[in-house]
């Protein structure tokens, strides 16, 4: 056979250069399948192509979203950990010196 490439193989994969359809020799003419223009079939396949491009960095940038949130979760948690603790430690404090006052008042 001396075709340059066949659909499933083609010599290029750039719609540009390949071959442009045309219509079947075994349909008759006037047959239901119209005639294939290659001008919306390559812009589909350019939008398509710039989006495939940028779903990595689509889904970077939410993986990253997802982690600062995580960490601002994460110190927000911390803080109130944090002040939680010395609240306690200030509540001890302050039972200290109540009783250090009453200590010294008793005597």
């Amino acid at each position: 056979m001396n075709t340059p490439g066949t659909i499933d193989r083609p010599l290029t994969h750039d719609p540009m250069k390949q071959a442009p359809m045309k219509p079947s020799t075994s349909e008759p003419a006037g047959s239901a399948t119209p005639d294939v223009t290659t001008t919306g079939a390559h812009d589909s396949r350019q939008n398509r192509t710039r989006e495939m491009q940028l779903i990595p960095e689509a889904l970077a940038r939410a993986h990253m979203d997802e982690r600062l949130r995580e960490a601002e979760q994460e110190r927000q948690a911390l803080r109130l950990v944090m002040a939680r603790r010395m609240q306690r430690r200030a509540e001890r404090a302050s039972m200290r010196a109540r009783r250090a006052l009453a200590m010294a008042v008793m005597q």
